[in-house]
């Protein structure tokens, strides 16, 4: 066994300095009482709701819909979405809790088109709303209804940070039947005259508790209070807390609730590990797990320890890329397509990443830095084991982080296996499948015709940011045009 060594303060070159997780405080307790409170409550559902489905055949759909699910591969409803879509296609106010990875997206998705089809939006006048947190979700929900919402022959509008604000006014100009947006954004644009809500008859709120965590909370009210208080509303999370208790009382009316997982999202195919590592052998330790055979991404409290941890590791041979709120849309949009086709098997972020990215058979996620909050814990986690499959989560553990990480786990609700590592351990090969990394240096670079595509349009890029409200990132919009005719 090895015995601890006492080592200064320093987490290493690429990890957190500073306050314990969760606290910043020596009084855990009172940490962890707080985070009790938060709890939120769900209510009760006065109007009885519809039961739950076993194929989406006996769902209320568009004959177009139901050939679209079967020509995606999507055969079987989910849990929530076989309990929420009986209930969302009749109307109803829904509020759903479900992991990440559960479903979510379809469970709104489709009665929200559904609600849709067959019309068609006058200019700036979108008849659906999606409202989410961070640009990454917003491409996720957009790519997830894309094929079905052109199976419609409905148009997409996705209104989020980082490109031309002029480009957005004009696809809305052009008429969208529903617009996937963040809230800062959407409040620009409607503030422009670009675009009016009176029309939205069903509107999501898809991670409302994220964008209550990161100060949308004004943003949001406003948006729904511009919303015809006939409409249907639709709330989706992963963790359901206080934080969205005034949306749920103000906004939702007899909601038909449901909850596919226990508040902390705790999923029987995911395992946790916690493993305590000396100060000293971190960075090592961080360096042998990425260089792994097979893809991991790897979480970060700062943007400049994921810079610095991304340019050691591409020093050492493993092909790493960053990904955090100081990157341009364009240079996270191919990040993430790189690290999903595997050029990159490394992905090195901050909590941007935490939701909203969906990469399908990836096994490993790391916290290089344990998170602050437990919500953040489960959001980085849930990267890994979705829709069934499985996937572990570790965790590295400095010495004087040990009591709070403890702290964070029983607030989540987790139970994980702890091990003391070094690097070059067999018990860390084990696992996470850390190896050695070659220590030739490698480079991760755009494709040429991507490249001179960015130069072409900085300036309208640049244009767009000076124009736009900062509130949920950089402004990009994108239109999918879903009829044949009109695709990219």
């Amino acid at each position: 066994m090895n015995r601890t060594r006492r080592t200064g303060g320093s987490s290493g070159r690429f990890g957190r300095q500073g306050p314990r997780p969760g606290t910043g405080r020596k009084n855990g307790q009172g940490a962890r009482s707080t985070t009790r409170r938060q709890e939120f409550t769900l209510p009760v559902t006065l109007t009885e709701p519809l039961p739950a489905v076993e194929t989406f055949a006996e769902l209320d759909m568009p004959a177009r819909l139901l050939a679209a699910l079967g020509a995606q591969g999507v055969a079987v409803p989910f849990p929530i979405q076989a309990a929420t879509l009986p209930n969302a296609l009749a109307g109803r106010d829904v509020l759903g809790r479900g992991r990440t990875g559960s479903g979510k997206t379809l469970a709104f998705g489709l009665p929200l088109l559904a609600r849709v089809d067959g019309q068609r939006a006058q200019p700036r006048q979108p008849l659906a709303l999606v409202l989410v947190p961070t640009r990454e979700l917003a491409q996720q929900v957009t790519d997830a209804l894309t094929p079905y919402a052109r199976a419609l022959r409905l148009r997409l509008a996705t209104v989020v940070g980082g490109m031309s604000i002029g480009r957005q006014a004009s696809a809305l100009r052009g008429g969208a039947e529903v617009v996937v947006a963040t809230p800062g954004r959407l409040t620009d644009l409607i503030e422009r005259g670009a675009c009016r809500l009176d029309q939205v008859a069903v509107t999501v709120l898809d991670e409302a508790d994220q964008m209550a965590d990161m100060g949308f909370m004004p943003q949001v009210t406003a948006l729904l209070d511009q919303v015809p208080s006939r409409g249907q509303r639709l709330l989706f999370s992963a963790t359901l807390d206080r934080n969205i208790d005034l949306l749920v009382r103000r906004y939702l009316h007899d909601p038909v609730v449901h909850s596919v997982d226990p508040s902390a999202g705790s999923v029987t195919t995911m395992e946790h590990h916690l493993l305590h590592v000396h100060d000293a052998d971190k960075d090592t330790a961080a360096t042998e797990i990425a260089a792994r055979d097979g893809r991991v991404i790897m979480f970060l409290d700062t943007k400049h320890a994921v810079d610095q941890l991304t340019e050691h590791l591409l020093s050492v041979g493993v092909r790493a890329s960053a990904l955090h709120g100081g990157k341009s849309q364009p240079q996270r949009n191919r990040t993430l397509a790189q690290f999903k086709d595997g050029h990159v098997t490394a992905l090195v972020a901050t909590n941007v990443a935490a939701r909203g990215i969906h990469v399908d058979s990836l096994d490993l996620v790391v916290n290089v830095d344990p998170p602050s909050d437990h919500k953040d814990y489960l959001h980085r986690g849930g990267r890994t084991a979705r829709a069934g499959e499985s996937g572990t989560v570790v965790t590295l553990v400095l010495p004087h982080q040990r009591r709070a990480v403890d702290r964070l786990m029983a607030d989540a609700g987790v139970t994980a296996r702890t091990a003391r590592i070094r690097p070059g351990e067999d018990e860390l090969h084990r696992i996470t499948g850390a190896r050695t990394p070659s220590g030739v240096p490698v480079a991760v670079t755009a494709p040429a015709a991507e490249r001179r595509e960015g130069k072409g349009s900085a300036g309208r890029g640049r244009r767009g940011r000076a124009a736009g409200r900062g509130g949920s990132g950089p402004s990009a919009a994108r239109v999918r045009r879903s009829a044949p005719r009109n695709s990219p």
